[in-house]
Parts: structure tokens; C-alpha cells; sequence
């Protein structure tokens, strides 16, 4: 896959018309699935799905974004997007390092997790997208997955040239997974 930024993940269709759900990447959708924008697809090789897509509407439905698109008349074309990565093209777009906190899944991915004093607490396996705010996924040493909310108070640094990530939960969050 490339390091171009995602915007959402495309999931299973919804209705008889094209639409698809989407599990956002980003922090405005309303403006990076406005209608007619073009956004850049990654799927499996193979897959036939076209290397880009333009969005023919958007809307919230039980707090699920669906989104269809021109290129997609109905549900069996829908069904195979499912999995497909819609990404930024910067050519277009610019560069988008200008957030400094904003981090894309796969950078985040392999991090490992310690505490303010710098002792281990796990590894980061995922980065789960919410309505409210986004968790991380942290894999214990234990074995166990723990979700630490992804808010500055919790996660009050992110080093990636350091490989790691500073978690400063409060007691028992973990306890709370179990």
C-alpha cells in the first residue's frame, strides 16, 4: 500500500442503489466526500475496482456515513468495493503533513506503548475509528487487547521516529477490557 493518506475504508453496501458504508479516516468528511470529489481507490490486485471514484452523494444514517458514486449504478457493483481504501491523491490535494497530529493507521501500527515513565505496556495493533473520538488498539503483554481513547490526555505523545507511543491511562483502564 502506499503512505497516501485515507480517508475512509469502504464496507458493506447498503440498499439497492450503490451506496456503501464507510468507516472514516478523517476528521472532515464533509469536506473530503463532498459530491463530485474524486478520491483515489487501494484494493487488491485483481479486484477490478476503478483507480478512482467520484462521489455522487453522502449522508448519516444511524450514525453510519454512506456514501455512492458515480461510477457505481447499484448494489453488485457495491459489494465490490468492499475493503477499498479511499486515499488523497496529493498531486491534488497538496501535502497533508501540515497536521502534526494527525497519523494514519499503518504508522501508528507496531508502536510500542509504554507509560510516562517509559516502561512497557503493550504494542499497538490497531487504530479503531469512532463517531466520538478514536481508540487505539493496544496488544498487552498478556496476550489481552486493551482501547485507550486517542485524546491528547491519554495519548499525550506520539514519537514516530522513536517507535513508540506515551500512554498515560489511569488505573485499571485495561482491568475495564477483561
Amino acid at each position: 500500500m502506499s503512505e497516501r493518506p485515507v480517508v475512509a475504508r469502504i464496507g458493506r453496501p447498503h440498499g439497492l442503489r450503490g451506496e456503501v458504508t464507510v468507516q472514516l479516516h478523517t476528521d472532515e468528511p464533509e469536506r473530503r466526500l463532498a459530491d463530485d470529489t474524486v478520491l483515489a481507490t487501494e484494493a487488491a490486485p485483481g479486484s477490478g475496482v476503478p483507480r478512482a471514484l467520484t462521489v455522487r452523494s453522502t449522508r448519516v444514517h444511524r450514525g453510519i456515513w454512506l456514501v455512492a458514486f458515480h461510477e457505481i449504478p447499484d448494489r453488485t457493483s457495491a459489494e465490490g468495493l468492499r475493503g477499498t481504501r479511499l486515499v488523497l491523491d496529493e498531486a491534488e490535494d497538496g501535502p497533508v503533513e501540515d497536521d502534526p497530529d494527525t497519523f494514519a493507521e499503518e504508522q501508528l501500527v507496531g508502536l510500542a506503548a509504554v507509560d510516562p515513565e517509559g516502561a512497557p505496556v503493550g504494542e499497538v495493533v490497531g487504530l479503531e475509528v469512532g463517531a466520538a473520538q478514536d481508540r487505539l488498539l493496544v496488544r498487552r503483554p498478556d496476550g489481552r487487547e486493551g482501547r485507550v481513547p486517542f485524546v491528547a490526555a491519554l495519548v499525550p505523545e506520539v514519537d514516530l521516529a522513536g517507535g513508540r507511543v506515551v500512554l498515560d491511562v489511569p488505573a485499571g483502564l485495561f482491568d475495564l477490557e477483561g
